[in-house]
């Protein structure tokens, strides 16, 4: 994690012993934030609620961050960070295109069904038509593995005869994004209209295994015609 100013001392913040760690205090305070963020979106976070929650002070997180959209950014960023970590670490070049495609929809769905403040996050950036992100230097930079992935994922698979040819890997990650987000972004309102409870784990297990075998089905080569 990079610090966003150089932070060797902590002259006048009255907080010595926190500046000895500025990664840990910058990862305590990026993880509560991102609960902060995530339930009350950017107007209505409270720094104050922070600073109480992670026993620092408001100066602290702003000699950090720079303001209140600073630390937005960067709970935006951290998560995105994140979630590209966890995806490389799947090492899908290691494995056969099917199976591999299947372990990333897996991944994905996984993800955000555990991650709800991350969806929270993106829903409430989107409200902002993306205009805090746009200020990032880093988020295409996060971004551009995944994509890459997923083209070689995918080329690989049309190579072998697995993958029909003709599919936009970006179009194919956006259909990814769009099946495992929906399960968490409208869980309450779906639950609600139609009287069920998505998150029971057998309905959680079964709604996972439908969108892995959708996205495979959707990405897979038609067999062979029979003569």
């Amino acid at each position: 994690m990079a610090i966003p100013r150089t932070a060797t001392t902590a002259r006048g913040s009255g907080k010595t012993g926190r500046i000895n760690d500025p990664e840990r205090t910058m990862a305590n305070i990026l993880e509560v934030a991102t609960r902060e963020f995530g339930e009350k979106g950017l107007a209505g976070a409270r720094i104050d609620a922070i600073a109480d929650a992670t026993h620092t002070s408001k100066r602290m997180i702003y000699y950090y961050f720079g303001s209140k959209e600073g630390l937005y950014l960067a709970v935006l960023e951290e998560a995105y960070r994140r979630m590209r970590a966890q995806e490389a670490a799947l090492h899908l070049e290691d494995l056969p295109p099917e199976e591999a495609l299947r372990r990333l929809v897996a991944y994905t769905f996984d993800h955000h069904r555990s991650n709800e403040p991350f969806i929270r996050l993106v829903m409430s950036e989107n409200i902002h038509r993306g205009q805090y992100l746009a200020r990032s230097r880093v988020i295409q930079e996060l971004n551009v593995p995944a994509i890459t992935a997923v083209r070689a994922l995918y080329e690989r698979g049309v190579a072998q005869g697995v993958f029909r040819p003709g599919i936009d890997p970006l179009d194919l990650h956006a259909s990814i994004s769009a099946l495992a987000f929906f399960s968490v972004s409208n869980r309450h309102t779906f639950d609600l209209i139609f009287k069920r409870d998505s998150t029971d784990p057998e309905a959680v297990r079964r709604r996972r295994d439908e969108v892995v075998e959708m996205v495979v089905r959707y990405v897979r080569a038609d067999p062979p015609a029979q003569v």
